[in-house]
């Protein structure tokens, strides 16, 4: 059986005609992009390879993220591609992540694959945990 990956419609209403676009639920910055491809080759990661993102109970704000290479798709999993990336997220997880852009932050407070994500209504200092 074939995966399906969701897509949103955004509808707009411009000079009385009816416009949409396709939205992607997760999204990946090019630093990102770069990024994980990098990690992928210094790891030598698998043929197939992709990137599971998953939110778990925990840290100190309530929910953590979770970011793994995976070569093996679980049913229930949601399957999107953004500038090449192909991410994979649980059933679960995606509501909390819906509209979520995944970037590299290469700063003094650390650096590393962060999460943008629009539905945290409260996060950590260190950025790695979450609540909604």
């Amino acid at each position: 059986m074939r995966k399906k990956t969701i897509i949103a419609w955004k509808f707009r209403l411009i000079n009385g005609l009816l416009w949409w676009r396709k939205k992607v639920m997760i999204t990946v910055s090019s630093n990102a992009k770069e990024y994980i491809s990098r990690l992928m080759s210094d790891h030598q990661a698998q043929p197939g390879a992709f990137v599971r993102v998953g939110v778990k109970s925990g840290g100190c704000s309530g929910l953590e993220y979770k970011l793994d290479f995976d070569t093996v798709e679980k049913e229930g999993d949601q399957v999107f591609e953004d500038k090449g990336v192909k991410v994979v997220v649980d059933m679960k997880s995606l509501l909390y992540l819906y509209g979520t852009e995944l970037d590299y932050s290469g700063g003094l407070n650390g650096k590393g694959l962060t999460f943008n994500n629009p539905n945290a209504s409260r996060t950590c200092s260190c950025g790695e945990s979450f609540s909604v």
